[in-house]
């Protein structure tokens, strides 16, 4: 039989590990392939993104975001959320004021320097870089993890699954549909195969005619989307009357794109953004891209 020193010694220990908040330090590989530790879940968090924001309310973990950068709008809560910056500056006193113990960066929207800053207050730091609809999920399940939502995080995570499955399985496989994607006008630029948009073109079966360039937002002339000649060109709607959006390709009738009326606008902010809601923003696409099919003479 044990000492009765052993048996208290043993019986504490057994109370200290059952006792609210004591729980084991969690360790996560976030998307710079870094392991990010919390030795309890996060109660106060930064987002440094848009999309990390609606990320880690998707994760159950909404309440206990503290600072947020602009344009952290969705959902509705998130607005109320204070801000610490913005993709040009950062108010590293605001970030200290607040107290983080995780912040949630975006290697894409934050510069080096910003991120620099951030790493040196030594608060753990995930570096959330969605650039597959797949990866999506993935995020929501570790941000989960490091904020003890799992249960949240997992259910979410699962939904958004079963949607690209659903999508993937239906369209994925119909005939291809070469795409231009504008992003902006003037000049004229567009996206690679390393934004997630291309991912979400892809998934519909369609293919980004300059998915394959080096630059993630590369500038491209008129001519070369002329000699790729896309069977749809896609673009955000835009609201500024003095830049052309889509009308810029009217006059160049003998485009495919054009001839057959496959000038499509998008929701960019939805197809561009890796949080949750770009599958849905992938679901509308994939309509718009059979739309496309179903036009074909």
């Amino acid at each position: 039989m044990a000492s009765p020193r052993r048996f208290i010694a043993a019986l504490l220990a057994s109370l200290l590990l059952a006792a609210p908040g004591a729980q084991a330090a969690v360790t996560v590989v976030d998307d710079a392939g870094r392991r990010v530790t919390v030795q309890q879940p996060a109660r106060r968090v930064i987002s440094m993104a848009p999309h990390a924001t609606e990320l880690l309310f998707a994760a159950g973990g909404g309440a206990r975001v503290v600072g947020a950068m602009n344009y952290s709008d969705y959902p509705e809560a998130a607005r109320k959320i204070p801000l610490v910056g913005s993709n040009s500056v950062i108010d590293i006193e605001r970030v200290l004021a607040l107290k983080p113990d995780l912040i949630v960066v975006w290697h894409t929207g934050n510069t080096a320097r910003q991120i620099a800053q951030l790493e040196a207050l030594g608060v753990p730091v995930f570096h959330s870089e969605p650039r597959r609809l797949a990866q999506v999920p993935d995020n929501i399940e570790r941000l989960g993890q490091l904020l003890g939502t799992g249960p949240t995080a997992q259910a979410a995570a699962g939904a958004l699954r079963a949607q690209l499955e659903g999508l993937e399985g239906r369209y994925a496989r119909r005939s291809p549909v070469t795409v231009f994607y504008q992003i902006w006008d003037q000049p004229l630029y567009t996206l690679n195969d390393a934004q997630i948009a291309s991912d979400a073109i892809r998934i519909c079966g369609g293919r980004n005619v300059f998915g394959g360039l080096k630059v993630v937002a590369p500038e491209v002339g008129i001519e070369a989307v002329l000699k790729a000649d896309p069977e749809a060109i896609m673009a955000g709607k835009r609201v500024d009357p003095a830049n052309p959006g889509l009308k810029l390709w009217e006059p160049y009738r003998s485009m495919t794109a054009v001839k057959r009326g496959n000038l499509l606008t998008v929701n960019g902010e939805l197809l561009t953004r890796p949080g949750p809601r770009v599958v849905d923003g992938a679901a509308a696409l994939c309509e718009a891209l059979e739309g496309v099919r179903q036009r074909r003479g």
